[in-house]
C-alpha cells in the first residue's frame, strides 16, 4: 500500500503543517477530531469530518441535541485536507467519518481501519486500498500499531455499548521521530493505562471534549482523564482534541487549560484551535 507516495512537501499547503521530509512531526487541528499528522515524511489524515456546519442533527439523547452539527465551519478548504498520503479511521461514529469525506477523498488513497468490519463499510463506499489496522503494520516507514479503548464506562457501556461501538487508537512509530499515542474515543480505563505503559509515548494525543449521554454520563475523556493520562505519562506532551465542533462535547479549550494550569501540567498540554499546528 505504500508504493507511489507522493512526497509530502507537495502535500502541504496553505495554512497547514509541512513536516521535514525525513523526520519531522507535526500535529494540525482541523475541527473535532480531524487532524492531520505529519510524522516522519507521510502525512495521515486522521477521521475526517468534512461536512458544512450545521449539515446534520444534533445527537438525540445528549446535552445541546437542538444544535446541529458541526457546530463551526472547516478552518481549510477540504480539497487542501483531503491532500494526504493515508487516511486513519479509529471508527465510524459521523463525527470520526461522513458522506462529506467518503465523497471527498480519492477512492484510491489508503484508508487503515480497526476492524474487519469497519473495512468492509469503506470498500462499499468504493475504497480499494483499505487495510486492517494490526499490531504492527507497516506504512511506508512509519510503524502502526492498534490500541483499544472504551467509549465509556462500564456501567454506561452496560446500557449504551451497542450504540457506542468498538473504538480505537493507534501508535505512530519511527526510528527516527518521537512516538506518539493517539488515544481515540476513549475515556481513561485499563486499556489507556496499559498502552501508555506499553508504548512509552512522547506524545499523547486525547479526544477531550467530555461528551456526554443525558442521565448517563461521559462518552469522552473530561479534565479529570486527561488528569490521569498526565499523571501515568508525565515526561509526555499531550495534545487535546474533539473540543468545541460536536453539540455533545460539554468540555470548553478554556475550561481545559484553565484545570491544567491549576492541577501543575498546563506546561505539557497543547489545545490548539481550529487550524492550529503544533510542530514537535
Amino acid at each position: 500500500m505504500a508504493g507511489g507516495l507522493p512526497a509530502l512537501s507537495t502535500l502541504a499547503t496553505g495554512s497547514t503543517a509541512q513536516a521535514d521530509a525525513a523526520t519531522g512531526t507535526a500535529v494540525t487541528q482541523i475541527r473535532n477530531a480531524t487532524l492531520h499528522v505529519d510524522y516522519a515524511g507521510v502525512r495521515f489524515l486522521i477521521d475526517p469530518m468534512l461536512s458544512e456546519r450545521g449539515a446534520f442533527p444534533g445527537f438525540p439523547g445528549t446535552p445541546n441535541s437542538e444544535l446541529r452539527n458541526p457546530l463551526v465551519h472547516l478552518p481549510f478548504p477540504v480539497e487542501e485536507i483531503t491532500r494526504a498520503n493515508a487516511v486513519i479511521l479509529t471508527h465510524l461514529h459521523p463525527d470520526h467519518w461522513d458522506e462529506a469525506a467518503s465523497a471527498a477523498l480519492p477512492k484510491t488513497i489508503p484508508v487503515f481501519t480497526q476492524n474487519d468490519a469497519d473495512a468492509a463499510v469503506v470498500r462499499a463506499a468504493g475504497f480499494k486500498a483499505v487495510e486492517v489496522l494490526g499490531a504492527e503494520t507497516r506504512f511506508a516507514s512509519v510503524t502502526l500499531t492498534r490500541t483499544g479503548g472504551a467509549h465509556a464506562a462500564p456501567e454506561i457501556l452496560a446500557v449504551a455499548g451497542e450504540m457506542l461501538g468498538e473504538v480505537s487508537g493507534v501508535v505512530f512509530l519511527h526510528p527516527a521521530a518521537p512516538t506518539v499515542y493517539l488515544a481515540g474515543d476513549t475515556v481513561w480505563n485499563e486499556t489507556v493505562r496499559d498502552a501508555l505503559a506499553t508504548h512509552q509515548p512522547e506524545v499523547v494525543i486525547l479526544n477531550a471534549g467530555y461528551a456526554q449521554i443525558t442521565g448517563l454520563g461521559p462518552i469522552l475523556m473530561g479534565a479529570e482523564d486527561v488528569r490521569s493520562v498526565a499523571e501515568a505519562a508525565p515526561d509526555a506532551t499531550l495534545i487535546a482534541t474533539h473540543i468545541e465542533a460536536i453539540n455533545h462535547c460539554i468540555l470548553t479549550r478554556a475550561e481545559l487549560r484553565a484545570f491544567a494550569a491549576d492541577a501543575g501540567f498546563g506546561d505539557r498540554l497543547r489545545v490548539p484551535g481550529d487550524g492550529e499546528t503544533i510542530r514537535l
